[in-house]
């Protein structure tokens, strides 16, 4: 029950956000939009407001906003999408995978301004000191402030850092001061196994509620997945594919985790998502925008039957790639018997 609660809040949240952003893009550049959905299948809930039907539907794993001018009979149509110029259109089109990377950006502020807090690294002041650990043995504590080590001031964390990873199973003299004290300290480093650097058992403080810190360390997480991503694409990593149902299972997994585990694999589906739409694959909205490149480059609009034959093509190999995705899945999760 708890991974299907998880699923659905996650799915929903993602796919909401990304049709809104359609959604408000297209009424902001006077496109009409004829219905917003969340879901697929039939309607659990549903109302019309200025002319636009808005519906919440029994499957979560989708949703549509649906535009003037999408079928052939209303492209001539005042209003409607192809009679917009190409930017106001090719806004619309990368409007909703702009919502997910935005949405990932404000999922890592809630998880570093209200949940676990941003170290605070402008001093040589312990937050924590790990147990069993050299620092606690040598019975440094938390509030503790690092003057210098081996006789080096020590102006911020990364001064911390810098001294103390370069000694491996070294001994160090470190100046501390507590409250009005100062008094020295000599304690041996231990071998990080994954750096292969020393480190002694310490970590700066963590303070939650600060916007700007919580911010900048949003945008650096948020680059690094983008960055890892741009790896994958280039072939520089490896890809590892996951279909709806492994993605549900993976949810399923980290939801025990925690709030926070679940939170950051939130903003990671929604970075995925809104690349893996700006993709050039027809039936995407990359698809989309590709052919509108075209349309600027020869001045004319393709061939709208062309244009929806080649859509409709990729749209029935991404369900086959979705279908073949999840049949991996299934026999990754030993829902069905695979060699």
């Amino acid at each position: 029950m708890q991974t299907i609660i998880a699923s659905v809040l996650i799915f929903g949240l993602l796919i909401l956000v990304h049709e809104l952003g359609h959604y408000f893009v297209a009424r902001l550049t006077g496109i009409r939009v004829l219905e917003l959905a969340v879901g697929f299948g039939p309607k659990i809930l549903s109302w019309t407001k200025d002319n636009i039907d808005y519906s919440l539907r029994v499957f979560p794993l989708g949703g549509f906003c649906r535009m003037l001018g999408e079928n052939p009979e209303e492209a001539n149509e005042p209003d409607s999408f192809p009679q917009k110029p190409i930017l106001s259109r090719a806004a619309v089109l990368v409007s909703g995978s702009g919502m997910n990377l935005l949405l990932a950006v404000v999922v890592f502020f809630i998880i570093f301004f209200f949940l676990i807090g941003v170290p605070v690294t402008n001093s040589g002041m312990i937050g924590q000191v790990i147990d069993e650990m050299p620092a606690q043995s040598a019975g440094l504590q938390a509030g503790d402030v690092i003057i210098s080590i081996d006789g080096q001031a020590v102006g911020d964390w990364e001064d911390v850092l810098t001294m103390i990873s370069v000694k491996q199973e070294e001994e160090l003299e470190l100046l501390v001061g507590r409250d009005s004290l100062e008094f020295t300290v000599f304690l041996p480093t231990e071998v990080n196994p994954e750096t292969g650097r020393g480190m002694i058992g310490i970590a700066p403080p963590v303070l939650r509620y600060r916007f700007y810190d919580s911010l900048k360390m949003s945008l650096q997480r948020f680059g690094m997945i983008m960055s890892s991503i741009f790896q994958v694409i280039t072939g520089k990593a490896p890809l590892d594919v996951a279909g709806p149902v492994g993605i549900i299972f993976v949810i399923g997994e980290v939801a025990q985790t925690g709030i926070v585990n679940l939170f950051l694999l939130t903003a990671l589906i929604s970075i995925s998502l809104g690349i893996m739409n700006l993709l050039p694959i027809p039936a995407l909205d990359g698809g989309r925008l590709f052919f509108l490149i075209i349309e600027g480059i020869r001045g004319k609009r393709i061939d709208p039957e062309k244009e929806g034959l080649i859509h409709f093509i990729g749209f029935a190999l991404l369900i086959l790639t979705i279908l073949f995705v999840t049949y991996q899945d299934l026999i990754r999760w030993d829902i069905i018997p695979g060699n």
